[in-house]
């Protein structure tokens, strides 16, 4: 199957790339967020960068859609309107913004194109009206157990704290720091020691690493600390997990799922976080434990076999809708079989991530 996608989200992308099928990312001589391609990527040969104005019609099978305007492009380039003479599916991998919970989500009530939801906590508070729509949860390509904490820091992955302050939980990091100093990695953080007043020797900013050098260094620091107030669910904190890393989160959104308490603390009192983190630095065997923890919990729920076992069975859904008339619906409800079960890669039906989480064997921090 030849599906087009835009480079949107690398990690979300990168996980996603890494099925049984053909990928097609438009690609641009000045990049943007309208031709980043592979954007120098070590993803599959099956991942084929693509110019916009050489997309043959005939050659999609179908199209992923993770922006509104995408849908317009499409029928632009391709002369095929998605969800209703080509295959499409939507997405959505944010929060809604604005009037929560009545957000309404831009492919509200229309029944052509399923929206697939990253969280369950996107599909609970996105209003979709009658769009059929569906939770996919995330998969990670599990880097290995990197884990050393010799570095007795907090380690912080963000993009743009600074722009996005209050969203990311810039404002909580000087009360982090007084706790122990901070590295904080990702885009945009050029600014952040004036925006938050907190001294170079408090708050070292390592700015965007490529991905096997963020894994190596962020697997350094004692306890990784997710800060964010309003994010679907970081990638960056179930990355943090995959490499053994005890966690600090703020217990909103979709973290308080995707966080056990044994693998560090997950609370919205922040008060109650940094005495974790006090003890989780001054005791590395503790945080050794708690941060295996967390990577049994992550390989269980997060796993990139999973993910894409579920996206198999909703592209396998979606193919026969092509040339089907416009109003005809090939995901009914919530588009997944009878309780939400999907079909792993020999075909037997299992749970999507709602098995037990494995407790910590060693050690409580209360």
């Amino acid at each position: 199957m030849r599906i087009l996608l835009w480079h949107v989200h690398g990690s979300w992308t990168d996980a996603f790339v890494r099925g049984r099928d053909e990928y097609l990312l438009p690609v641009l001589p000045d990049g943007g967020p309208w031709g980043l391609g592979r954007a120098g990527r070590d993803w599959p040969a099956s991942v084929r960068e693509v110019s916009p104005g050489t997309l043959d019609a005939a050659g999609v099978d179908a199209v992923v859609l993770q922006r509104p305007e995408e849908a317009a492009e499409v029928a632009r380039l391709l002369g095929r309107r998605p969800g209703v003479d080509l295959p499409a599916v939507y997405v959505e991998h944010n929060t809604p913004k604005g009037d929560v919970p009545f957000t309404r989500h831009p492919l509200a009530d229309q029944q052509e194109i399923p929206v697939v939801h990253v969280t369950h906590f996107n599909e609970l508070f996105w209003d979709c009206g009658r769009a059929p729509t569906t939770v996919i949860e995330h998969g990670i390509a599990d880097p290995g157990y990197l884990y050393t904490g010799e570095m007795p820091e907090l380690g912080v992955v963000v993009n743009e704290p600074v722009r996005r302050g209050r969203v990311t939980g810039t404002d909580l990091l000087s009360r982090f720091a007084t706790a122990a100093p901070l590295q904080v990695f990702g885009m945009g953080g050029d600014g952040l020691h004036a925006g938050t007043g907190i001294p170079p020797s408090r708050l070292t900013i390592r700015g965007d690493l490529k991905t096997a050098d963020l894994h190596r260094e962020l697997a350094r620091c004692r306890v990784y600390l997710h800060p964010l107030r309003w994010t679907s669910l970081g990638l960056a904190l179930l990355e943090a997990m995959h490499l053994g890393m005890p966690v600090l989160a703020l217990a909103t959104t979709e973290a308080a799922r995707a966080v056990p308490a044994e693998a560090g603390a997950i609370s919205t009192n922040v008060r109650e976080l940094l005495r974790c983190a006090e003890q989780l630095l001054g005791d590395p065997e503790e945080a050794r434990r708690r941060g295996k923890a967390a990577r049994e919990a992550a390989l269980e729920r997060y796993g990139l076999d999973r993910f894409l076992a579920d996206w198999d069975t909703v592209l396998a859904d979606l193919h026969p809708r092509r040339g089907q008339p416009k109003g005809s619906t090939a995901l009914q409800g919530n588009g997944a079989p009878p309780g939400n079960e999907t079909p792993d890669r020999k075909g037997t039906f299992t749970g999507s991530g709602t098995g037990p989480l494995t407790p910590a064997r060693e050690g409580t921090i209360h």
